[in-house]
């Protein structure tokens, strides 16, 4: 009976996440369906559009006879599936609304499984659990299911999974493939690399015990005897890694052009006239992400959430208490504000903070890290401000959701 409780819990939760994206979205069918349209040209061995796709496509780089998308491989490889369905004729069209509700159930199941041997009680662990999926911008975002935001999804997941085979259920070869998922569809991701092998490495780490810490030489030891655990872990994103540059080379014969700056007046916008990457660019994705705030109107609903941007301490208030000390210390506190900093600073780096968006959608690859603070620094069970925020949270982003997907309120 006690093993049945165990696994029903996040039995439960998954298949809820599940209705609750699918009918999040009015419309099933995304006509952005950049990475789909790829993943059905390379089953005939192409690489690219050989004709001009539909006009609201507007991101494909038009280059000698093809089309190609500036979708990094790894988010091309994740529609493979999908496009093989269409080709036996399971399928025949893009189902985005179905692949936005696996990517949230499935990421919800993670985060519950991430806090396992934590002590902690079944109703904190749901409560965080629920979090990422439905207390923040991911919601919206997410259930708005264009490439842009399942890219961003299954960037989520993949972290998500990684953590939870390099902390919990140590596998490292499965840990390595949500890895590869995650940075095959958003590229930044690469940069906490070393906090994955800091986790799978460190020697004798108890993450149930409260207060306890692992000595540098142990890490140091730990990373001369756990090599194989290593070269497991990194095997199949070096695939990748190798694989994406030769993709980038066959499209636009460089292996760092991801062809962003191709696509059609980018390059003459005035977000990317200090280049794709700027120092200029820091002060309106903090913005975005930080202080932006929302309008108020005269007239129903009064409170409008901006299209392009918008704290995300206003979209979850949950987050305040990332803020608090931790009640557990541990190298997974500081690996995951490392982590957060780094990917951070590379997307407030990029000239466009997001366009089109509730909140900042970027921040979703940071809400696995985030998630791992809140569990870190809170107690064993439920707290009032944990549960009132968090209850808060969550009606933001559905009232969010609604206004973004059900209504006009909110205009690009």
């Amino acid at each position: 009976m006690s093993r049945l409780r165990h696994f029903a819990t996040p039995t439960a939760l998954a298949p809820i996440l599940f209705l609750v994206y699918i009918f999040s979205n009015p419309e099933l069918m995304s006509p952005f369906d950049y990475t789909y349209r790829i993943a059905e040209a390379m089953l005939h061995c192409r690489l690219g559009l050989v004709e001009q796709p539909p006009s609201w496509l507007n991101e494909m780089v038009h280059l000698g006879t093809r089309y190609y998308s500036v979708f990094p491989l790894g988010s091309v490889l994740c529609m493979m599936p999908l496009a093989l369905l269409k080709r036996i004729h399971v399928i025949d069209a893009f189902p985005a609304g179905f692949v936005a509700a696996l990517i949230a159930a499935i990421s919800t199941l993670f985060f519950f499984l991430l806090s396992n041997k934590q002590g902690m009680s079944s109703q904190r662990r749901v409560m965080l659990a629920l979090f990422p999926l439905l207390g923040t911008w991911t919601w919206c975002n997410l259930a708005y299911a264009g490439a842009w935001q399942l890219a961003l999804g299954f960037a989520l997941l993949g972290e998500a999974g990684a953590l939870y085979f390099a902390i919990v259920n140590r596998r490292p070869w499965l840990a390595g493939l949500f890895f590869a998922i995650a940075f095959g569809n958003r590229t930044e991701v690469l940069l906490t690399t070393p906090i994955f092998i800091y986790f799978l490495v460190q020697a004798d780490r108890q993450i149930e015990s409260e207060g306890s810490q692992v000595e540098r030489s142990q890490t140091f030891a730990g990373l001369m005897t756990k090599r194989p655990a290593v070269l497991s872990f990194i095997a199949l994103p070096f695939v990748l890694g190798v694989a994406t540059l030769a993709y980038n080379f066959a499209r636009f014969h460089s292996v760092t052009d991801f062809g962003y700056m191709r696509i059609p007046q980018v390059a003459s916008e005035d977000l990317y006239r200090h280049g794709l990457f700027s120092l200029y660019a820091v002060h309106d994705n903090a913005r975005a992400m930080l202080w932006e705030g929302w309008r108020v109107g005269d007239d129903p609903p009064y409170l409008i959430p901006h299209g392009f941007g918008g704290s995300i301490f206003l979209s979850c208030p949950l987050l305040l208490l990332l803020l608090r000390k931790p009640k557990r210390e541990g190298a997974t506190v500081i690996g995951s504000w490392i982590a957060i900093l780094l990917l951070t600073l590379v997307l407030w780096l990029h000239g466009n903070p997001g366009g089109w968006q509730f909140s900042y959608r970027y921040g979703m690859i940071l809400l696995p890290w985030m998630f791992l603070i809140l569990l870190y620094n809170g107690g064993r069970k439920a707290s009032i401000p944990e549960v009132v925020l968090l209850v808060l949270s969550i009606l933001i982003n559905a009232y969010a959701t609604y206004l973004f997907l059900w209504t006009s309120y909110v205009q690009p």
